[in-house]
């Protein structure tokens, strides 16, 4: 048996993240929602997406699988009730199915729970909508996150040049360094990865998480609820802000309320709003309703994997960036990014341009495009020209 996160048709409300990755992929709290999954179950997780996704991902080979929808995020009494299903059985809410055990051919899967003999109808299950949540729920996931990641190990010590408000909810990996900064537990947990770095000067307010060879910049000021994924580098001043990984926001300027993808990259003296003049409802666009929604009170930047920020740009509140955009112009810049932007005129990035300044970012940590992420961004490309 193996078990399959599989992505449901909400995924377009996920927009611009889900364009290039499944929605188990997504990054936030410590842990991605497959890691999340791996971690509660004890079991490989394997991935269901579109089409032109699924060279990311292998396929399992048993015949008989349990499904759940990734969106859905895990507790113990859910996991129990998953893994505790008989065969040809489900699981549903009001809003579909949110697991099954059945023998369903990989590329014959559809979230269809009348195939199911017997259906055990729950409370709503909590399934991530819209990419706003992210940055929304993340307070909460880092908390849960640490817990699970945590329990029953030991943190390596904490330098005495550290300047530390308790200690009791600060965890720091083995190659993690950290000198002359000030962790502030008291408002949250503090989770430092393997080979991470906090530099001299740098102030951290919990719940924050670092990943695995990420950097926080000399000076930064971080509040909570803040999550940098691998491979980032953090700097200027962050606040409840999910950076998913490989992505460099280094230099001074302010970063709040956001949710940013891999590989993007935010010049210096970039800033967003996160919050309106008025104090007012911010909206946001979403790709799956053509529409705009409504947030809350407090949004900032939501940006695609593969995209990039001039320097000094002054990001308007509740803006969405798309896939592999150059963001640039004078002045407040507009709300809506569409995929392969090039700049505020209505140009789009010519593919094969993007594909070597994707390129070039990647090679500074020392990894090269791939194949498979050529051909996803052509069906993004492609798909844009219609």
């Amino acid at each position: 048996m193996a078990i399959i996160l599989f992505d449901n048709s909400s995924r377009n409300s996920l927009f611009p993240l889900t364009y290039t990755k499944a929605v188990a992929a997504l990054r936030f709290g410590i842990l991605s929602i497959q890691e999340r999954w791996e971690m509660k179950t004890k079991e490989t997780i394997f991935v269901h997406t579109e089409a032109y996704l699924q060279v990311l991902y292998p396929i399992p080979n048993e015949e008989v699988h349990t499904w759940i929808d990734a969106s859905v995020m895990p507790d113990e009494d859910l996991v129990n009730a998953i893994l505790n299903l008989e065969e040809n059985s489900c699981i549903i809410d009001d809003k579909g199915l949110i697991a099954g055990k059945k023998a369903i051919p990989f590329n014959e899967f559809k979230t269809d729970f009348s195939i199911y003999e017997k259906q055990i109808a729950i409370a709503t299950a909590k399934r991530l909508n819209y990419c706003w949540e992210i940055m929304q729920w993340n307070d909460s996931m880092i908390r849960d996150d640490f817990k699970m990641v945590t329990k029953g190990r030991a943190s390596q010590p904490i330098s005495p040049t550290v300047q530390v408000l308790q200690t009791a909810d600060i965890f720091i990996e083995e190659g993690a360094k950290l000198e002359f900064c000030t962790l502030n537990s008291k408002t949250g947990p503090i989770y430092i990865g393997k080979d991470a770095e906090i530099m001299e000067g740098s102030c951290v307010r919990g719940p924050f998480s670092i990943g695995y060879n990420s950097v926080l910049k000399m000076n930064s000021r971080i509040y909570g609820a803040t999550s940098l994924g691998p491979c980032c580098m953090g700097g200027g001043e962050i606040k409840n802000s999910v950076i998913m990984g490989y992505t460099n926001k280094a230099h001074d300027g302010y970063l709040g309320d956001a949710v940013i993808g891999e590989w993007c990259n935010m010049g210096a003296g970039s800033t967003n709003s996160n919050v309106k003049n008025t104090a007012g409802d911010v909206k946001v666009w979403n790709y799956a309703t053509n529409s705009y929604l409504s947030v809350g009170q407090k949004c900032g930047l939501i940006m695609g994997d593969y995209s990039r920020v001039a320097i000094n740009s002054s990001i308007n509140t509740g803006t969405i960036v798309g896939v592999s955009c150059n963001v640039f112009g004078a002045g407040l810049l507009p709300t809506i990014f569409n995929n392969f932007s090039w700049g505020v005129t209505g140009n789009k990035y010519d593919l094969k341009k993007a594909y070597y300044a994707i390129d070039n970012w990647k090679k500074m940590k020392n990894l090269n495009i791939t194949e498979a992420e050529t051909s996803i961004l052509e069906s993004i490309f492609a798909e844009n020209q219609q």
